[in-house]
């Protein structure tokens, strides 16, 4: 649709905006009496949400800076275990869990290398730098 633009969020660890797409979105749940911060990848658990990159690096900074207790606007720890197990299976599943920033870095070494190769004679533009 023309006109329409991603919606945007703020992630609690990093504090970047990024589409939300591409964040994870967190709920707040009640496990046994204790507040427990849990993944909600479909985005359909009711309740005030939190936004964070799939990254471990931003889990660690959201824990801390203290930003989920901001974040649902509530005082006290919030366990965020079940988000660190869902990012390490993630991680052991074998997807990308480079932050996006760092994806885009690496994207930009990648059109200044081949820049760089386009200035070379053809029998060395294949090789590694």
């Amino acid at each position: 649709m023309a006109g329409r633009s991603t919606p945007v969020r703020t992630c609690v660890g990093c504090r970047v905006k990024a589409p939300r797409d591409e964040l994870l979105r967190l709920v707040l749940v009640e496990v046994e009496g204790a507040r427990t911060v849990v993944p909600d990848p479909r985005g359909r658990l009711p309740g005030r949400g939190a936004s964070l990159h799939p990254d471990p690096g931003c889990l660690e900074l959201a824990e801390r800076r203290r930003a989920f207790p901001r974040a649902f606007r509530l005082q006290g720890p919030l366990d965020a275990t079940p988000v660190r197990r869902a990012l390490e299976a993630r991680a052991a599943g074998g997807q990308d869990q480079q932050h996006p920033h760092d994806q885009q870095h690496r994207h930009d070494q990648q059109h200044q290398h081949d820049d760089h190769d386009q200035h070379r004679p053809p029998s060395e533009a294949g090789r590694e730098a």
